[in-house]
């Protein structure tokens, strides 16, 4: 198992302007941040996807802007949410780019502060690696459901994407993306080389 990423540098919120990005640059430059709760519970981003609009026929926003996926087409910074398989929400943060509609997946997080709550939200992991290795996981130990669907990360007191000074691996290991049926040779997927907390090697 790596060891834990530390910084002694003050946390701050992303700035508006780290998201005003193509996904591909955001997605790997988002591994290391913090997402963070108001209530204490916070995790290190340690795998993302990519979705890139009319570029990507995986995306939700492929075919333009529905009520599902309206958040995807509105400001950078704001949290996208969405429903799977009848039973799971999934968390994203939306992105701007080349094209509308952007956003990068948090696949997956190693928790770092909250982990009693955590425990509590996620009865079923069998211990810490299980909080939040998968994105699924990480909406329920974080308490993430349609609630947050449009929140701001930038401005918002709930929750936010945090930079503690801890940089980005400088070579993630990057791969084509999980579970999808369609564009499943897009390599858009990064996560942290030898990290216990990923959600699929």
């Amino acid at each position: 198992m790596t060891s834990m990423p530390t910084s002694r540098k003050k946390p701050r919120p992303l700035p508006r302007s780290f998201y005003r990005r193509d996904p591909l640059i955001v997605a790997p430059a988002l591994l290391n941040k913090l997402l963070v709760c108001h209530d204490g519970r916070a995790g290190r981003i340690v795998e993302v996807e990519a979705y890139r609009g009319a570029d990507d026929p995986a995306a939700h926003s492929y075919r333009g802007k529905t009520p599902r996926n309206a958040v995807m087409f509105g400001p950078p910074g704001h949290m996208y949410v969405y429903f799977t398989y009848g039973m799971h929400w999934c968390s994203n943060v939306v992105c701007e780019g080349t094209v509308e509609g952007s956003a990068v997946l948090i696949r997956a997080l190693q928790p770092v502060a909250g982990l009693d709550l955590m425990h509590a939200a996620r009865p079923l992991a069998k211990n810490d690696r299980q909080l939040c290795n998968g994105p699924a996981c990480l909406t329920q130990a974080m308490s993430i459901s349609k609630l947050q669907d449009g929140i701001d990360l930038v401005g918002g007191d709930a929750y936010a994407l945090v930079d503690d000074g801890v940089p980005p691996p400088v070579q993630p290991v990057q791969t084509t993306r999980i579970g999808l049926t369609k564009a499943t040779d897009f390599p858009w997927r990064w996560y942290l080389a030898d990290c216990a907390y990923v959600s699929r090697k």
